[in-house]
């Protein structure tokens, strides 16, 4: 073989082992061993995501569509390093945002927090929510929950709001919140309004916990409650 020909495939190997290795799922997923630290790490990050397509080494997301190291978002398109996001759209190299909704075309955004239907942004950076009301807290948020929600026909997690004693559990953390919990959800989103109550009572929770059937969601507010 000629001197150049093992030249070209000394290269190649030398490319193929610094590549990272990838596990990939039906849907088109892909993690990185190297970012993931294992295989099995990076299979279990795949098993958190449900109904993504095409995402890369994102965790715990919902119908998420080309995403990339993205946390516990929704429903978002073509977003990067994303945290507890819902519905963002075509946003470019955006980088760590967090609880953001319903955002279109944003474009190197930084750090940006609470925002809600930003559209066609650009180069932001540590931008919060203008005109975003006081977000309230919930004592022992955890047993509140499963005490309200775990009553009979207390809990519908196919309606935010059925009537004033059945919720879904959004909807018992806005309720539970009081007028303040009220005023945010007409600012906002449900969705939006209980993650942040969540997160102001010290408990963070993935937007996916919104979306559980009734039985998966009552175990999991049971569980929590119990290691409270």
């Amino acid at each position: 073989m000629a001197r150049t020909g093992r030249k070209v495939i000394a290269k190649m190997k030398s490319i193929e082992i610094r590549r990272p290795n990838w596990i990939t799922d039906e849907n088109g997923n892909m993690a990185s061993i190297e970012k993931w630290g294992s295989e099995e790490k990076a299979r279990e990050s795949l098993a958190t995501l449900k109904n993504c397509k095409n995402c890369t080494n994102c965790y715990s997301c919902e119908s998420c569509e080309s995403c990339r190291s993205c946390d516990s978002c929704v429903s978002c398109y073509s977003c990067y390093s994303c945290e507890s996001c819902d519905s963002c759209e075509s946003c470019d190299s955006c980088e760590s945002c967090d609880s953001c909704v319903s955002c279109d075309s944003c474009y190197s955004c930084v750090s940006c927090e609470s925002c809600r239907s930003c559209e066609s942004c650009e180069s932001c950076k540590d931008k919060q929510g203008q005109n975003m009301p006081p977000i309230p807290s919930i004592p022992d948020i955890h047993t509140r929950v499963y005490e309200a929600a775990s009553q009979n026909n207390a809990l519908n997690m196919d309606s935010w709001h059925t009537c004033e004693t059945t919720h879904c559990r959004a909807g018992w953390v806005v309720h539970l919140a009081g007028e303040a919990g009220k005023k945010l959800e007409e600012q906002t989103s449900t969705l939006f309004a209980a993650m942040q109550i969540y997160k102001a009572s010290g408990h963070e929770i993935s937007p996916c916990r919104f979306f559980d059937s009734n039985k998966e969601s009552l175990a999991d507010m049971k569980k929590l409650a119990e290691q409270n």
